[in-house]
């Protein structure tokens, strides 16, 4: 990759992330902001409109058009965004062509966001997230296999018997999990306990498990198991992370990757 190439990808990825946090931003504004011509600008969201990650309008552009997000969701959206955002473009290197879970949660979400052009058509996306199946509807021609079942607004997640169903006669490559605690102790953890079957079924029939969690996740134990650190095969994570506890899962064999 060229330096101009990462450049681009880098200012591309901060205006998302300006999105994020406010519902408009202007051509004239980014211009400014980025020290670039209003042409340049206008090819960047006419990229990023065209991967289905905003949408234009009359002098700027604003978020593309989702799924109606859950307070609780949203809430999640904005806990340390920086951070995960960071650890989803690290952990979209690591997902390879073939058949992915991706569970339901926040971060995981953006690593789909994350994916580069060129990895989407040699993947089949399977998923249990609302705002995960709206994002990748969004893409050319997706290989998406929506996973059905009780609707729990708060996760904006399918979970329950017709789910777990769905799940037991597929198989993937890779898993993309996230958790509300990971420990070495505990092991990956989440507050509902519908959540966690579909979690841990997604882990038992995935090749290769891949969680991410930021900082404010990493030795937290929460309520319901989802599935022991001997099932995990990657973490990522951010610099934050408590140092013992990541010393502490690196003992049991756990690669832990740190952005």
């Amino acid at each position: 990759m060229t330096e101009g190439t990462q450049k681009t990808r880098d200012r591309r990825t901060r205006i998302i992330e300006l999105l994020e946090e406010r519902e408009f931003v202007s051509v004239s504004e980014l211009a400014e902001t980025f020290q670039l011509t209003e042409m340049t600008v206008r090819r960047d969201l006419k990229a990023l409109s065209g991967e289905g990650r905003l949408a234009r309008v009359r002098g700027g552009a604003t978020r593309p058009r989702a799924a109606q997000t859950s307070h609780g969701f949203a809430a999640a959206v904005k806990r340390n965004p920086e951070e995960k955002s960071r650890i989803a473009q690290a952990a979209a290197k690591l997902v390879e062509p073939g058949a992915a879970f991706f569970y339901s949660g926040s971060t995981v979400a953006k690593v789909a966001a994350c994916l580069p052009l060129k990895a989407r058509p040699g993947l089949t996306m399977v998923t249990n997230s609302l705002p995960l199946i709206d994002e990748v509807s969004s893409w050319l021609d997706p290989h998406l296999v929506a996973v059905g079942g009780l609707y729990l607004p708060q996760y904006m997640a399918f979970v329950g018997p017709q789910a777990i169903g769905t799940l037991q006669e597929l198989s993937a490559d890779t898993a993309v999990v996230g958790c509300d605690g990971l420990s070495a102790e505990g092991g990956l953890t989440t507050p509902h306990q519908l959540v966690a079957e579909v979690g841990a079924m997604m882990i038992e029939r995935a090749h290769r498990t891949i969680v991410v969690a930021d900082f404010s996740k990493v030795g937290r134990r929460g309520f319901a198991p989802i599935a022991p650190i001997s099932a995990v095969d990657v973490l990522v994570t951010d610099e934050a992370a408590d140092k013992a506890e990541i010393a502490a899962l690196r003992d049991m064999g756990l690669e832990v990757i740190i952005v």
